[in-house]
């Protein structure tokens, strides 16, 4: 047996609107927090990084050529629909790059699997230069002109639980 409760409310001129507009803000608020999980660009706060305010990584970066220019790091997902695609990093952090060893901290969404990519723009100027700059991503792959710094998301995924994670990533350059 086929109900039809519509035709059996009464309808007030003006209600199926508010209805439907009300329906459309809650199904916006509802898709807000999806899209806020993505491109947060956040400072190098270690706090979050003391024992128990996980799930973060905290990262140290080895090898690092020069102090010029900027240093960022980004986190994904570990997903082939996600990992390297433009727009779709967690978190970010930029901070000016100094010679040797920086060490950061990434909050993550929730415990899960990850992956992590640093990037040196060894000249500040925002364009990549294969032959200047620098890449390294979580777990250390190799990076060559052949898969043009891009490792699939296996090789950099890291399990991440409700705690910190440290790893230790090390710069590699094309140029050196």
């Amino acid at each position: 047996m086929k109900h039809d409760f519509a035709r059996r409310l009464p309808i007030i001129p003006g209600m199926a609107w508010a209805i439907a507009a009300s329906l459309g803000v809650v199904c916006l608020a509802t898709a807000a927090p999806a899209a806020a999980q993505y491109r947060q660009k956040i400072g190098n706060d270690m706090s979050s990084c003391y024992a128990g305010s996980g799930p973060a990584v905290m990262v140290t970066v080895d090898g690092i050529k020069s102090s010029g220019g900027s240093l960022r790091v980004q986190s994904y997902h570990a997903r082939k629909s996600e990992w390297l695609k433009k727009g779709k990093w967690i978190n970010r952090i930029e901070e000016a790059a100094q010679q040797g060893v920086m060490t950061f901290c990434v909050p993550m969404p929730a415990a899960g699997v990850y992956g992590i990519a640093v990037r040196h723009d060894a000249n500040g100027n925002g364009n990549t230069e294969i032959m200047k700059d620098g890449g390294a991503m979580s777990n250390n792959p190799s990076i060559n002109i052949f898969n043009l710094g891009k490792p699939g998301y296996k090789k950099t995924a890291i399990s991440v639980g409700n705690d910190v994670k440290s790893i230790r990533i090390s710069m590699r350059y094309m140029g050196s």
